[in-house]
């Protein structure tokens, strides 16, 4: 029964239900997940408590610089049903999702995307974040490794659970 529950979350909901639950569930639900899922989950567990690498999701939207646009709502159409948010893809920089729905169909991600990205790392503080948010008052965030590489994004829901426990 947790199998299936824990199946049917998003993976940072599933570390954060693992972080609260008893070592003994945490073995259960770990002995039952494929190895690809539970190499996930230990990676997240790894992050420190109260940093963004903790908040963040990989369920995410990536899109690649020379799609077109038709090729773009395309994928996010494949895949959209099974990340945590739609509402700003990303590629090399961040593309909202009104700029691809209301640009041409032949134009290329590449040009429409914005590069110059505000971003945090998977170590920063969970406090740090929570300011960008309000600084920002965006959806998502993206979340890069020591390398500057994309590896999630914080989403808003996310932030406001960080926000309530601070006050």
């Amino acid at each position: 029964e947790v199998r299936n529950i824990v199946d049917e979350m998003f993976l940072d909901d599933t570390v954060d239900f693992l972080e609260e639950a008893p070592a003994n569930l945490v073995k259960k639900v770990l002995r039952n997940t494929d190895a690809g899922t539970r190499q996930l989950i230990n990676r997240f567990l790894n992050y420190p408590e109260n940093s963004a690498g903790s908040l963040m999701t990989i369920e995410f939207v990536r899109l690649r610089a020379n799609m077109t646009v038709t090729k773009a709502l395309s994928e996010i159409k494949r895949v959209g049903m099974d990340k945590e948010t739609i509402y700003t893809c990303y590629v090399t920089g961040v593309i909202p999702l009104r700029t691809l729905i209301c640009a041409e169909d032949d134009s290329l991600v590449g040009d429409l995307m914005e590069d110059d990205v505000i971003s945090v790392h998977t170590l920063d503080d969970q406090e740090e974040v929570a300011n960008i948010f309000k600084k920002y008052n965006w959806m998502a965030l993206p979340v890069t490794d020591t390398e500057g590489r994309l590896v999630g994004i914080i989403t808003v829901d996310d932030i406001v659970d960080v926000i309530e426990q601070e006050t």
